[in-house]
């Protein structure tokens, strides 16, 4: 009597396991979004600061001749490296809710649940991005009010909701990385308040490049948020050729977020440890 025939070999495809991928990734984001839809507090009081530094800061540094460039007045020089500060700052204290979640025991269950550990953090990241999408909405209403001149074209929006999608995921698995290492709240804080003003001082968001000394012009080109402030001006306000090209600003986000994006998924296990 024949035995039953041999199973067919499996075929390998990488389909199933992106698929996988794919379903774990936006399941995090689903939890992300009823957290914002339960508190929506955040979105409102994240607000105001961008509001400040447009309406006072912008207003008075306005009046000082020669800060801006390209021939655009201050105001619309500013209003994408608010936005680009409103992403950085939105993003740089996410890893406090991850030691939230390690300090509550969230961690630990999605860390023995079968999902793998880069779709956990890929849909932290992605969550990220529906808080970046929330501060380009009032930034862009604020810019409105205040005469900015924003390019309201498709192709300008499609180009800054993928720079918001980006960066947002960028800074995010940044702070990410940062909340692995000291696994506690208060030098989360710290090290957070450390990091998020040099990188946006130190980069083109409230002047120029041609305006700063050698080792701050270095530095600045060596800060994403540079490359991020460069594309989100060609974009939102049509202020003509950028300092660098598009593929070579993009092409620094998409580089960065990729090394934060290894690193985070690498750290991430050992923040319960």
């Amino acid at each position: 009597m024949l035995g039953k025939p041999a199973l067919p070999s499996i075929n390998l495809d990488k389909t199933p396991m992106l698929l996988k991928i794919f379903r774990e990734t936006s399941a995090v984001v689903q939890v992300e979004i009823l957290k914002l839809k339960r508190d929506p507090f955040e979105l409102f009081s994240r607000a105001v600061q961008p509001l400040l530094w447009l309406l006072v800061f912008g207003k008075v540094m306005a009046q000082v001749k020669g800060v801006a460039e390209n021939e655009i007045d201050y105001l619309s020089f500013l209003a994408p490296g608010i936005l680009a500060q409103s992403l950085l700052f939105s993003s740089i204290f996410y890893g406090i809710s991850i030691i939230w979640e390690k300090d509550l025991g969230v961690v630990h269950k999605l860390l023995v649940s079968p999902a793998f550990t880069f779709s956990l953090v890929l849909g932290k990241a992605m969550a990220a991005s529906f808080r970046g999408i929330s501060q380009a909405v009032i930034v862009y209403l604020a810019s409105f009010l205040i005469g900015v001149k924003v390019s309201w074209s498709f192709s300008s929006i499609l180009g800054v909701v993928g720079l918001v999608i980006l960066s947002s995921g960028l800074f995010s698995t940044f702070s990410l990385i940062i909340a692995c290492l000291v696994k506690t709240r208060e030098r989360f804080m710290g090290i957070g308040q450390l990091l998020s003003m040099p990188l946006f001082f130190a980069s083109n968001a409230v002047y120029p490049l041609s305006l700063m000394p050698p080792v701050i012009k270095f530095l600045a080109q060596l800060n994403p948020l540079t490359y991020l402030v460069d594309a989100l001006r060609y974009f939102m306000i049509d202020s003509g050729a950028p300092e660098h090209s598009m593929i070579w600003n993009f092409g620094i986000l998409v580089v960065f977020f990729g090394l934060f994006l290894y690193i985070a998924t690498r750290l991430y296990p050992g923040i319960i440890r």
